[in-house]
């Protein structure tokens, strides 16, 4: 059996809602994504397991992406730490996937990687609105995010805030790499 790591409420209420969305009935949901009515009841009311392979047939036939059935609203401010968030796990594979933040429809993301050094923080003015910055430490440890509140990451934490507000990003240890994405809406 395979294990979601995203809470089965939040999925339950993005099937009820996808489903609605489009109109669908369960059985036209689930005989579409080739599942048994059961299984996507059982989902819906979030019981069950869930494996990457249902929820993605289910994400086909609804014409929505795998990312909009198991990530829940994001807050402004978001942290996951390494070996947290929505880990999907294949019934076929050792293959884990852990989604740390879905595109908005008609975003650009440019992707960067920056290495940073202990010093002065980098103070980052507003970009233009509707920019959102993610972030992705790679190695080392980073004070980073708004300038009025920053979180400490590590290795593997992710931390994504407003990037249309004063932002910063400092090294806390020699070596510290991360990667940044820029989305422009």
């Amino acid at each position: 059996m395979s294990n979601t790591g995203a809470p089965l409420e939040v999925i339950a209420a993005s099937l009820r809602r996808e489903r609605e969305r489009v109109g669908l009935s369960l059985s036209e949901l689930a005989k579409r994504a080739g599942i048994a009515k059961s299984t996507l009841s059982q989902l819906e009311a979030a019981n069950g397991n869930p494996s990457v392979e249902t929820l993605w047939a289910l994400g086909v036939a609804l014409g929505v992406p795998f990312a909009r059935l198991v990530d829940p609203p994001a807050p402004r401010v978001r942290v996951i730490r390494a070996g947290e968030g929505p880990a999907i796990y294949s019934e076929k594979a050792h293959y884990t996937a852990t989604l740390l933040a879905s595109c908005p429809p008609g975003a650009r993301r440019d992707i960067y990687v920056l290495h940073l050094e202990p010093g002065a923080a980098r103070e980052s003015e507003p970009h233009m609105a509707g920019t959102v910055e993610h972030v992705v430490v790679g190695a080392g440890r980073v004070l980073a995010g708004l300038r009025e509140e920053p979180v400490e990451l590590g290795p593997g934490d992710y931390l994504m805030y407003p990037g249309d507000l004063p932002h910063t990003a400092q090294a806390l240890e020699p070596g510290t790499t991360v990667v940044l994405v820029s989305e422009h809406i």
